[in-house]
């Protein structure tokens, strides 16, 4: 690709810790090596949607070390609109793939690099066909639930929270005798829960991969007291089925419906059938935000220079991946086929059950 060439980047789905330094290594990788520029479309496929089109130049000087330091993504995103079925002012749904498709063209970009899960890949993908674009995908999500790579931008940030909530709700737990609670976000998969409930010493890790029973729960909160401890540590994923009429939902003011109130239902079921005192403490957005771990930062970073170079190869319709202590490539369509749940007889499992922690079957 000649030097007078430039590339777009835009971030899509739930943000998350480190997509910052993804968009600087791309940056760093696209000017300092290609001499390319780079452009940012704002707020995912809603900055193409615009017009004009929302942008705006990156360059070495934006890309700073202290931007790979920052949370959140300085591009924006969004996780609402699907552009094959928008929704209107007026109630109805519109396919906006022309516009979207235009607004690309109107930027001039000989290719886009989409930093997202694989909800937003698919979409993306989708579009890309629809105008032929060259596009090259990054995985970024805290539930690491993406295929075909081992993790994705945000994931280790998620978990560090996670478990640092569980190294803080211990001693206060220890101080009162009660049980602690922690809900973790997740969406269908329990990877933040069940790493995060063995690196912070939980007794009972929940996770939707793995039906669960709050008799068996119970029992487990009696076998902790039984053995002489005071208090007891509990992990449950979001998407976790109650067991009385699946996942606890909430509806919002917008009409959607998310997952929200599964610790809640789980402390006052362990309080019923135990008698302990429980409190719960809800994560929510606290996962997603704040500075990115070390690890996502080197991961990020290599993630960019590598999807930059596939560019420079001519290679598209590629998501790049993490799989063996290195950075490969995969089919994009492999990506999103490929959903990571947890494996119920893998490594972290075996490991947790080692310990003697239930989980809740």
């Amino acid at each position: 690709m000649a030097a007078d060439k430039r590339i777009g980047i835009l971030t899509s789905g739930g943000d998350c810790a480190g997509l910052n330094a993804a968009i600087r290594a791309v940056v760093h990788r696209a000017i300092l090596t290609y001499g390319w520029q780079v452009v940012g479309i704002m707020e995912g496929t809603q900055g193409l949607l615009a017009r004009p089109v929302r942008y705006q130049q990156l360059t070495i000087e934006m890309a700073s070390q202290q931007m790979m330091r920052q949370g959140g993504t300085i591009l924006g995103t969004t996780n609402k609109g699907n552009p094959f079925a928008y929704p209107m002012a007026d109630g109805s749904v519109k396919d906006r793939t022309a516009e979207i498709v235009g607004g690309y063209r109107e930027l001039g970009i000989d290719a886009l690099i989409a930093i997202g899960g694989d909800g937003s890949m698919d979409i993306l993908r989708r579009l890309a066909a629809a105008g032929g674009w060259n596009l090259v995908g990054i995985p970024k999500t805290i539930d690491n639930d993406v295929g075909a790579t081992e993790v994705a931008i945000g994931f280790d940030t998620a978990v560090a929270i996670a478990t640092e909530a569980l190294d803080r709700l211990q001693p206060t737990a220890a101080s009162h005798h009660r049980v602690m609670v922690l809900e973790v976000m997740g969406r269908d998969a329990g990877h933040i829960a069940l790493t995060a409930g063995v690196a912070g010493g939980a007794d009972v890790i929940l996770i939707p991969e793995i039906p669960c029973s709050m008799e068996k729960v119970a029992a487990r909160i009696r076998d902790v007291r039984q053995r002489g401890r005071n208090f007891a540590l509990v992990v449950v994923s979001e998407a976790v089925n109650s067991g009385e009429g699946g996942s606890v939902m909430k509806e919002f003011a917008d009409g959607q419906r998310r997952y929200g109130g599964i610790g809640n239902y789980v402390g006052h079921r362990i309080a019923e059938l135990t008698g302990a005192e429980t409190r719960v403490t809800v994560l929510g957005h606290v996962q997603r935000g704040g500075m990115p771990s070390a690890q996502d930062r080197m991961v990020a970073s290599a993630f960019g220079v590598h999807a930059v170079d596939l560019i420079a190869e001519g290679r598209f319709d590629r998501m790049v991946a993490w799989q063996n202590r290195r950075v490969i490539d995969v089919p994009l369509e492999d990506a999103i086929r490929q959903y990571a749940s947890v494996d119920p007889e893998g490594t972290l499992v075996r490991t947790a059950r080692a310990l003697g922690i239930s989980l809740g079957d």
